[in-house]
């Protein structure tokens, strides 16, 4: 519709019809006011996860580490719909859950003999090496590029490759 016919339609009271678009991916936003999905971490070392939103609901997992990465897909009162780094799904008390940004370090090759994945000084692969570290370690990031993670390990620091880690989305950017 050119903006001639729409000036047209509307002074003659006609009814619109405007062509149908795609917006870009606009980010949900949550009951909380909060972007869904988005990252957090679990706060305590005991977390259950429940088949639905309240107390009453069965429990289906125990998660048993503090610090797991974990999305948030969706929000229902205080409780949050999350997924781990497995797919597995579930609802937990949001006072269970940090804003805390962590990692897990390519989950998916655990099961890979022998595979590593390099850290590096800076954003750059062609920076010195500061670490190699195997799929499936926890780690606190600091910040991402888009192309790179700052991470924060037990052992080292550096940089690791976004696609490399579980914890940030693809092109994300962020600085802690």
């Amino acid at each position: 519709m050119t903006a001639a016919s729409l000036a047209a339609a509307v002074t003659l009271g006609l009814p619109l019809t405007l062509p149908a678009f795609a917006p870009a991916q606009a980010a949900q936003v949550g009951p909380s006011g909060l972007p869904l999905p988005r990252f957090v971490s679990l706060k305590p070392g005991r977390v259950n996860l429940r088949v639905g939103p309240g107390r009453d609901y069965a429990v289906t997992w125990l998660f048993l580490k503090s610090g797991l990465p974990v999305e948030i897909v969706q929000e229902f009162d205080n409780w949050r719909r999350i997924r781990d780094s497995e797919g597995t799904e579930g609802w937990v008390y949001q006072s269970l859950l940090s804003g805390k940004r962590t990692a897990l370090t390519a989950p998916w090759q655990r099961d890979k003999d022998g595979a590593m994945l390099n850290v590096y000084r800076s954003a750059d692969d062609q920076s010195a090496l500061v670490a190699k570290v195997q799929p499936g370690v926890l780690g606190t990031l600091k910040a991402c590029n888009g192309t790179y993670c700052r991470v924060v390990f037990s052992g080292a620091s550096g940089w690791i490759k976004q696609p490399d880690i579980w914890g940030a989305y693809p092109d994300e950017k962020f600085d802690d």
